[in-house]
C-alpha cells in the first residue's frame, strides 16, 4: 500500500525555479570551459602535476558533476531542517577555524598564510568556505523567530533596570549574540590572515540582519566600527600594509609584489572588444601566475573581450536578481533570509573578484564563483544554490481569480 506523503514532503516536492536553475548551470558550464582554457598552459609546464594539461579540468569536472548532484539532492530537502542544523554547523565551522591555525594541520606556505587544511586523497579546502554557509544558516534561523521571542522584563525602579530597558528598546541587547559570533569569527580569520573572507562573511551577515528588521542606525554604527577596525588592522599589519602600497602603485615592484596585478591588467586590456579568441590567451603562458584561480576572469576578458565578459557579468546579475526575487516570494521568513544571505554572498564575492583583477581594490585572494579552480568551493557553492532552489520549491502558488 502506497504511503501518504507528509505535509513536509509535499511542500518539498513543488517545482523548482527553472530560471535560477538554468542560470546556475550556464555559469557552471561556462566556468568549466574558461577554467580549462586558463589552466591548461600552466598545467602543461608544471612538474608538480606531471605536465598534464588536463589536470585541473579533470578534477574540477568531477567536483562539478558531484556538485550538481548535491545541488539537486539539497533542493529536494525541506529547508526547515536547516533550522536545527544551523547551531551544529556554526560550532563545527568555528572549530575548523581554530584547527587551521594549529601548526601541523594547516598547509605550510612561505608567506605565513594559514587558510587551508589538507585532506588526504582529496586536496585542500578553506574552512572559511564552510563558515560562510554556517553563519547564513544560523543568522537566518535565529532572526526568523525574532517576532515570536519574548521580550525581556526589567525592574524599572532601579537605574540598571531602566538602562537595560532602554538598551532593549533601541535594539542593542538583541544584537549582542550576533556581534559576539562575528567578533570571534572575524578575529580567527584575521589571524590566518584572510581579510577578503572576513569582509564577505560580515557583509552576508549584515544583509540577513537588515532583511530581518534590525534598525537601520545600527548598520551605520557597525559599519563605522568595522571600517575603523579594518583600518587599524591594515596600518598595524605589515602583510596588509604592503598590499595597500602595491595596490596604489603595483609598478613599484613590477617583478615581485605587483607582478600579478600588472599582468592581469595587460590581459584585461589586450582583450579589446571581441577578445583574442577562446583558448588563445597569451597571458596564461606563464605570464599571469595561477590564472585558473582568482584571476580567471582576466583570461575571460582577454579571450572573449568586452562583449564576452559583459555577457558573463549579465548572467551573474540575472542570477542575483532572480535570487532576490525568490527571497521576496519565499513561503516564510526563514526561507527569505536564507536566500538573501546566499544571494548577497555571491553578489559581493563576484564584485570583489572583478574589482581585484581590475585593481579597483587591493589584492584580496577571493575566487570567482563557478569559475575559479577549487573543487570544495565549487561543491559548496552548488550546494548553496540547492538551498535556494529548495526554498523556491515551497513558494506559494498564485491564487486563481
Amino acid at each position: 500500500m502506497k504511503r501518504d506523503l507528509t505535509v513536509e514532503e509535499q511542500l518539498a516536492r513543488g517545482p523548482m525555479d527553472l530560471p535560477f536553475l538554468m542560470l546556475t548551470l550556464m555559469l557552471s558550464g561556462i566556468g568549466l570551459i574558461m577554467m580549462f582554457s586558463a589552466s591548461y598552459a600552466s598545467a602543461l609546464y608544471d612538474e608538480s602535476v606531471g605536465y598534464n594539461p588536463t589536470y585541473y579540468i579533470a578534477r574540477q569536472a568531477i567536483f562539478a558533476v558531484g556538485g550538481v548532484a548535491v545541488m539537486y539532492l539539497v533542493s529536494k530537502l525541506n529547508y526547515q531542517w536547516f533550522r536545527w542544523m544551523s547551531v551544529f554547523a556554526l560550532a563545527g565551522a568555528i572549530l575548523l577555524l581554530i584547527a587551521v591555525l594549529i601548526p601541523g594541520i594547516h598547509t605550510n606556505r612561505s608567506d605565513g598564510v594559514k587558510r587551508w587544511i589538507a585532506v588526504p586523497g582529496i586536496g585542500t579546502f578553506q574552512p572559511s568556505e564552510l563558515v560562510k554557509v554556517a553563519v547564513i544558516l544560523y543568522f537566518a534561523a535565529r532572526l526568523s523567530k525574532r517576532d515570536t521571542e519574548k521580550k525581556h522584563k526589567f525592574d524599572l525602579r532601579k537605574p540598571s533596570g531602566r538602562l537595560l530597558g532602554w538598551l532593549e528598546r533601541v535594539g542593542f541587547l538583541e544584537l549582542i549574540p550576533y556581534a559576539a559570533i562575528l567578533v570571534v569569527i572575524a578575529g580567527l580569520m584575521l589571524m590566518e590572515p584572510h581579510m577578503s573572507g572576513t569582509i564577505l562573511i560580515l557583509v552576508a551577515a549584515a544583509s540577513i540582519l537588515f532583511a530581518g528588521g534590525i534598525k537601520l542606525y545600527w548598520f551605520f554604527i557597525g559599519g563605522g566600527g568595522m571600517v575603523a577596525a579594518l583600518a587599524f588592522v591594515i596600518t598595524q599589519t605589515d602583510y596588509m600594509a604592503r598590499r595597500i602600497a602595491l595596490w596604489l602603485d603595483p609598478w613599484s615592484e613590477p617583478l615581485i609584489g605587483g607582478f600579478q596585478t600588472i599582468q592581469s591588467l595587460y590581459a584585461v586590456g589586450s582583450g579589446g572588444l571581441l577578445g583574442v579568441g577562446l583558448g588563445k590567451s597569451r597571458q596564461k603562458f606563464l605570464y599571469l601566475p595561477e590564472p585558473e584561480n582568482d584571476y580567471v576572469f582576466a583570461i575571460v576578458c582577454e579571450e572573449l573581450g568586452y562583449l564576452g565578459a559583459a555577457i558573463v557579468l549579465i548572467l551573474f546579475a540575472l542570477l542575483i536578481i532572480r535570487g532576490y526575487w525568490i527571497a521576496v516570494h519565499a513561503r516564510d521568513r526563514f526561507g527569505a533570509l536564507l536566500v538573501v544571505g546566499i544571494t548577497t554572498q555571491i553578489a559581493v564575492q563576484v564584485f570583489l573578484n572583478i574589482a581585484v583583477i581590475t585593481n579597483m581594490i587591493p589584492v584580496t585572494g577571493i575566487s570567482l564563483p563557478f569559475f575559479s579552480y577549487g573543487g570544495t568551493a565549487l561543491l559548496i557553492q552548488l550546494a548553496e544554490m540547492g538551498v535556494v532552489l529548495g526554498v523556491s520549491r515551497q513558494i506559494p502558488a498564485p491564487r486563481q481569480g
